[in-house]
């Protein structure tokens, strides 16, 4: 029975208000309209920024609101006017468009999209969800807290169909963060030092991205030192706690690289780590890239790190673009060049988000990776 063109009822995990647990809930997921798909969420994973919004932002006219930005699926139905994707493609939805028609997707230098920027407001204002007869929030244009969303399909990457989607939905945000931050923002040279501060997935994907530069030394960073085992993994060469230290991590880091590292990656979205982290680049021409996300306080630091030649980068996203992307890192861990399987550390069902989110919270995960249709 086709369901295509109908309202499909299914089960989505719903944020009723901040800091409060989700709740899995009836939902009515409405058809695509013009230029939107529809997606079946095969596996999602559970990221920081999900947990920010909830207990960190809280900006309560989000609310309701269904979370979840990292994901893959199969396309279900189309709406008017796509012809870039049919039923049955697997896919993953991206929290940044490429409408490959603005002045941004038109340039090499950035992979923001200004069309992506309005569409996803409006996404975000005329959601396709509700539930007990109220509209509910999408969140970044995806919401794959659910078992189907529609999006724009400006956000949606079409993958290999080969591709396991209960691994590479990390690919949606987490890995290419990371590994892009590394790889495309800071440009990681070969034989260079790096400093990644934070070794969430992120941070792990980041220390993964130095590596494929062929950085000679990578420092990971981290107050939770069970977490350097996990680093090795993916390529870090030392493990720095700066609780082991009485003087600042950054001091630490220059007296051991002989005046500061050539590249430094924050991962954790904290502005005094981000200040560390700039501080611990050489002068003259190291560069700190920030990945983590908050917008609740402003960074600051001494005018002449800066003046003396260090370089403060921002990257979302890795710097991907996500179209062009995405369906390459798929690629690349299909070739076993890219590492995606070694980030999970716990399978869930979407019943058990509110356990993901406890594990996250606490420190007891990398990516625990949610299925919204168990057997």
């Amino acid at each position: 029975m086709t369901t295509a063109g109908k309202v499909i009822k299914c089960k989505a995990a719903v944020a009723w208000e901040p800091n409060k647990p989700l709740v899995i809930e009836d939902v009515e997921v409405a058809p695509p309209q013009a230029n939107e798909v529809r997606i079946k969420i095969v596996a999602t994973g559970m990221c920081h920024t999900d947990l920010y919004i909830l207990f960190e932002s809280m900006k309560k006219e989000s609310f309701p609101m269904i979370l979840g930005h990292e994901a893959a699926g199969i396309i279900e139905s189309v709406g008017p006017g796509v012809t870039e994707f049919q039923p049955g493609d697997k896919v993953i939805p991206l929290f940044i468009s490429q409408c490959r028609e603005c002045r941004f997707c038109k340039s090499p230098k950035t992979n923001q999209c200004e069309k992506g920027w309005i569409e996803t407001q409006h996404v975000l204002k005329d959601s396709r969800f509700t539930c007990k007869g109220k509209k509910i929030e999408q969140f970044a244009g995806t919401s794959t807290f659910s078992q189907y969303t529609v999006v724009n399909q400006m956000a949606v990457a079409k993958i290999d169909p080969s591709a396991p989607l209960d691994k590479v939905c990390l690919i949606g945000c987490g890995i290419c963060t990371g590994y892009g931050a590394a790889v495309n923002t800071a440009k990681v040279e070969p034989g260079s030092t790096c400093a990644v501060f934070g070794l969430g997935a992120v941070g792990l994907a980041a220390v993964m991205g130095c590596k494929a530069a062929g950085a000679k030394k990578i420092f990971a960073v981290d107050i939770n030192p069970e977490k350097f085992e996990k680093a090795k993994v993916f390529g870090a060469t030392d493990f720095v706690n700066p609780k082991d230290y009485d003087k600042p991590i950054s001091q630490v880091l220059a007296e051991m690289t002989n005046g500061g590292v050539d590249y430094s990656l924050e991962c954790v979205g904290n502005v005094e780590v981000m200040r560390s982290a700039l501080e611990s680049c050489v002068k003259g021409w190291g560069i700190s890239v920030v990945v983590g996300w908050t917008e609740l306080h402003d960074v600051a630091t001494r005018p002449v790190q800066l003046i003396a030649g260090r370089t403060w980068k921002g990257s979302m996203f890795g710097g991907f673009k996500g179209k062009d992307g995405v369906p390459e890192m798929v690629k690349a861990y299909l070739g076993k060049k890219l590492l995606v399987d070694e980030f999970i550390t716990h399978n869930m069902t979407l019943d058990q988000v509110n356990d993901a989110i406890e594990l996250m919270k606490h420190g007891k995960c990398i990516r625990t990776v949610l299925n919204p249709f168990p057997q």
